[in-house]
């Protein structure tokens, strides 16, 4: 975790954070997730359960978190935090999303506090928000560009360092991989022998993704180009505008396909780098028969379930199960029965049948 956070945390929360970043794994950026989530909880402790502070004085953004006591977190109860979750509702407009990921972030929060892993000065007899709810996100399904939309995508670079720029979109199309770990790719994750990337998830969980024809030729062509790095030697995507040839930070890669996005007239879609991976889903699971199961393990999914909406975003098993019924070859009779007649005169009376 990096040291300006660490400067702003009571001691309890950054036990919480160094556990959570040097003992479970979590990357630099989810701890610092979880720091954001806290220090909202904490500033809600101080100004509004406590009112320590004067809101029309100092807003909400700006309320340190240093000095809050350890007294109003264990004091803290399951009533609280269903008022907590009341007041990110109304007062900072959380949609159900944010408010189940804070809400989990909390409980992750006071699993913590609760357990033999806090110092004992700062240790809970037990967790009062083990029985709390997590809100229900509303499900939607993810955006994605359609087959002849990925096309146009690759077909319209344009980009001083274009085959780089081609690269970074055809893996992303063709793998499925995340943000972080595109931008974590060192040489020697890939394998042109074996056709394959090594790559490392969330929590660090390394898994091999297998490469096809086009990301192999992409790759190549744009490693013969790829410039040496006094600073990341090790790094596959790097910046050629800077003399020292840094690795590509994750935002700098995310402007290189919005920028690219909008070059193929496709900027107003709402695509971002990790819709990319819902089209490489979507498109795989399509076009590819991939099972659900073997998609579950390209994607580097924990739960076959995070892969199933892949399935909802295609009609393919809808149209094949109707198709396949034994009823579908089923025609009218040419020799159908006479259909009833109203005359005109009972035409608003009930038919009579003989």
């Amino acid at each position: 975790m990096r040291e300006e956070y660490r400067k702003d945390c009571p001691l309890y929360l950054a036990n919480y954070l160094t556990y959570t970043g040097s003992v479970v794994g979590r990357t630099e950026r989810t701890v610092e997730a979880y720091y954001v989530d806290i220090r909202t909880f904490l500033r809600y402790l101080v100004a509004v359960k406590h009112s320590d502070v004067n809101l029309e004085e100092t807003p909400f953004e700006i309320i340190p978190i240093k000095n809050v006591p350890f007294s109003y977190v264990k004091e803290f109860t399951l009533m609280d935090a269903y008022e907590y979750m009341n007041y990110l509702i109304n007062e900072r407009l959380n949609s159900n999303k944010t408010r189940a990921r804070k809400t989990s972030s909390l409980r992750r929060f006071y699993d913590f506090l609760a357990s033999y892993r806090s110092p004992e000065q700062y240790r809970l007899d037990s967790n009062p928000l083990e029985k709390l709810e997590l809100p229900r996100p509303e499900k939607t399904l993810p955006k994605y560009l359609e087959l002849d939309q990925s096309k146009e995508l690759l077909d319209d670079i344009k980009s001083e360092n274009y085959l780089r720029d081609y690269c970074i979109l055809t893996i992303f199309l063709n793998c499925g991989l995340r943000l972080s770990e595109l931008a974590g790719l060192d040489i020697g994750d890939y394998s042109e022998s074996a056709r394959t990337l090594r790559v490392f998830g969330k929590g660090q969980k390394e898994r091999i993704v297998y490469l096809n024809d086009a990301c192999i030729a992409s790759l190549n062509a744009y490693l013969k180009t790829r410039p040496e790095s006094k600073t990341d030697p090790d790094a596959i995507f790097l910046s050629l505008h800077r003399s020292d040839h840094r690795r590509l930070s994750t935002r700098r890669i995310q402007r290189i396909v919005e920028d690219q996005l909008k070059n193929a007239g496709l900027g107003n879609l709402g695509i971002s780098p990790h819709k990319l991976r819902h089209t490489a889903a979507t498109l795989m699971y399509e076009y590819g028969d991939v099972d659900p199961i073997v998609l579950k393990d390209v994607l580097g999914h924990v739960s076959v379930a995070t892969t199933e909406i892949y399935t909802h975003l295609s009609n393919k098993d809808r149209k094949t199960a109707v198709e396949s019924s034994p009823l579908a070859d089923m025609k009218a009779n040419g020799n159908a029965g006479k259909a009833l007649e109203k005359s005109e005169d009972d035409s608003d009376n009930p038919p009579t049948y003989n």
